[in-house]
């Protein structure tokens, strides 16, 4: 990609799923100071031929076309499956390309720091897109708890689950399926930012009751973390129950509740409980895609180093990796030490107006609900 000096960060989203439908290119009217979307990526030509009229787009590229694509983009934003993460990081990195790239960052611990040493060596920025790092009731409840109003928190608990739909590609396992994967994240992350702390050890039990969808991975976890500091968080995922997505984190004084905690297609809301007194907030819908452009462009104009960053979202994928070994094996798995560059803060919060529902083009939600 050649050199440009420009105010607004030029790019491609790549995958056009249903969450690259619904939120990602909606979200570039929310983010016109800076981020433009300028090319789609995908094997369809259906959806690139609706889509590129929808939004006006006129770069429209297979995936066989993807290195051409690359010259014309300052960055990528990344929604293929899990599976694909890695090899599409790592060719836009050598084309000089910036990343932003949708959770989990990927499969293995070995392919995210493929990905992490592609960008540094190519001198691009790689940002994974943990979207409530961004969002109004998480980055409070993260304030709470920094500033001691729950006191020393001592444990996490939380639970995140829906009626996954028959060949969803989160129910195939080659393509980097499994409720860890997709939701468990989510719990993962909550857990290390809330206690600003890193896991030792993890333990996990998987089960599956025979449903045929769910053949090949994990029909739902319970998953018990071990932190720094002797503090515990536990969480259940589910493919195969009603929607759910709520943690609590409980301290000497008080608790903080989050519910729901990981949607974007409706509002959030928190309670926080000290010494029997509860107070309650509560938001509507916000856009929660459009301030990850924002803030990666501004990473990208002002040269400055994204988070999450890719070690971030490494993290995440080892701590997969650990619970599903503990699960085969039914032992206790080490976490290696890990040092977090960077936190987030209320400094990050932005705030963008929630957007409508699109009228979508061949695809549909995970969820059966």
């Amino acid at each position: 990609m050649a050199t440009r000096r420009s105010s607004v960060v030029r790019y491609a989203v790549v995958g056009l799923g249903h969450i690259a439908q619904v939120a990602v290119l909606p979200a570039f009217a929310n983010a016109k100071r800076n981020s433009r979307v300028v090319a789609l990526v995908s094997d369809d030509s259906a959806k690139l031929r609706a889509l590129s009229d929808k939004y006006r787009i006129d770069g429209a590229y297979s995936y066989e076309e993807y290195d051409t694509c690359l010259e014309q983009v300052d960055a990528v934003y990344i929604a293929l499956p899990n599976s694909l993460h890695a090899e599409y990081t790592v060719r836009a990195a050598k084309a000089g390309v910036h990343v932003l790239c949708e959770k989990p960052m990927a499969v293995t611990a070995g392919e995210c720091r493929r990905m992490i040493d592609a960008c540094q060596v190519n001198g691009v920025k790689l940002m994974i897109a943990y979207r409530l790092h961004f969002e109004e009731i998480n980055l409070k409840a993260v304030d709470l708890v920094r500033r001691g109003r729950i006191g020393a928190p001592k444990f996490f608990n939380s639970s995140f689950a829906m009626t996954v739909r028959r060949n969803d590609i989160r129910t195939k396992k080659e393509m980097g399926g499994g409720t860890l994967y997709d939701i468990g994240v989510y719990c993962i992350n909550a857990a290390r930012y809330l206690f600003r702390a890193e896991p030792k050890e993890v333990m996990a039990v998987s089960v599956n009751s025979g449903t045929a969808k769910l053949g090949e991975i994990d029909e739902s976890t319970g998953a018990l973390l071990r932190f720094e500091g002797e503090r515990v968080a536990a969480f259940v995922t589910s493919f195969n129950a009603t929607d759910v997505a709520s943690y609590r984190i409980v301290g000497t004084k008080g608790q903080v509740r989050v519910d729901p905690a990981y949607e974007y297609a409706e509002g959030l809301a928190y309670e926080l409980t000290v010494n029997g007194k509860t107070t309650r907030k509560r938001i509507g819908k916000r856009d929660q895609f459009a301030p990850e452009l924002l803030y990666f462009s501004d990473c990208i104009l002002k040269d400055r180093e994204p988070e999450p960053s890719g070690e971030e979202g490494l993290q995440d994928v080892r701590i997969v990796q650990a619970l599903y070994k503990s699960a085969e094996t039914g032992k206790a798995v080490s976490i290696p030490p890990f040092q977090r560059s960077k936190r987030p803060t209320g400094r990050q919060r932005i705030t963008r107006p929630g957007v409508q529902k699109p009228k979508l083009v061949k695809v549909q939600s995970a969820s059966e609900d």
